[in-house]
């Protein structure tokens, strides 16, 4: 109404206002509230800017839900819908995943057991391990990548890339995650689908040696390994769609931005309290090491007489 009063002045303000049976105290409210905006309005002009700024940090990635929970992080006292509006209103979106995979089965091979049954949790660090390949295209030709996934966190614990899908790319993958946690013999579950990779006599043997339990899900479902499959859902949706890689080294140097620069030490979860991967793990270990004392033996020895 105000834009089209100063659009044509020659119109004048109380002929308009007749015709459109608007008060004039009406008009004249909607006026200052040009020139003066309330508090709220300026609280929502202040929000939409941490709101970009967060969008951005976050590579485009984060909606609503995890730009709210970072807000909340912040001490800022928002509810969720007001931050959904302000994104709306702003034409800031997260981004979505599409699904799309396949598995490649050696028919020999023999076979680990299921030993997951689709409960991908675990109640400390280093218990579940699920791994699974996947394909980044690039201009040199596609480049496979291998992660392992710790399901207590979620953190990417190891990953690994190269030009051929074989059991070597498994293998290295399995000996960086090794090396890098404290792996209790006979206590880890490492689970995969039923590519020959997961089912060659290189990554068994190893698997046996380092007391690590093998377990494969069943044939052709991908909710057998879902929490590997979400994985490569976000690194698609989050680091290589809309993007060209001219050369392997140039998907490499985005995987690694993306995994360890952004996912494990960044990405905050709900599943994990709003906390990144890294955070959750080190609430962890803090909590571990606080309750220890409590748990030990203060008995005393009875004194003789």
């Amino acid at each position: 109404m105000t834009a089209l009063v100063d659009e044509h002045p020659r119109l004048g303000v109380e002929c308009v206002l007749r015709e459109l049976h608007i008060p004039s105290s009406t008009y004249y409210r909607w006026r200052r509230a040009d020139r003066e905006p309330c508090e709220r309005q300026r609280r929502d002009v202040e929000l939409t800017e941490r709101i970009k700024e967060i969008h951005t940090e976050s590579g485009g990635v984060y909606g609503s839900p995890r730009v709210h929970a970072v807000l909340k992080r912040e001490g800022v006292h928002v509810g969720r819908k007001r931050v959904e509006r302000l994104m709306r209103e702003a034409d800031i979106a997260g981004v979505s995943p599409r699904r799309k995979g396949f598995t490649r089965r050696d028919p020999k091979a023999a076979l680990a057991p299921d030993l997951v049954e689709r409960d991908f949790t675990a109640k400390v660090p280093n218990r579940l391990w699920v791994t699974d390949l996947t394909i980044i295209p690039t201009g040199e030709g596609p480049l496979w990548l291998s992660a392992i996934r710790d399901a207590f966190s979620r953190r990417v614990v190891a990953w690994e890339t190269s030009a051929r899908a074989d059991a070597d790319l498994v293998l290295t993958t399995l000996e960086c995650a090794l090396a890098s946690r404290e792996v209790e013999p006979g206590k880890l579950i490492h689970h995969a689908d039923h590519g020959c990779q997961y089912t060659s006599i290189k990554l068994t043997t190893r698997l046996v040696r380092a007391g690590v339990q093998a377990s494969m899900g069943s044939i052709g479902d991908s909710y057998d390994n879902a929490l590997a499959e979400n994985l490569w859902m976000l690194i698609k949706t989050e680091c290589v769609r809309g993007r060209t890689f001219s050369t392997m080294a140039e998907a490499n140097l985005a995987l690694f931005e993306y995994i360890d620069g952004f996912y494990n030490s960044r990405r905050i979860q709900e599943r994990l309290g709003w906390l990144s991967p890294i955070e959750f793990e080190e609430k962890h270990y803090t909590e571990q090491a606080t309750a220890e004392p409590t748990n030990l033996n203060t008995r005393q020895p009875a004194l003789t007489s």
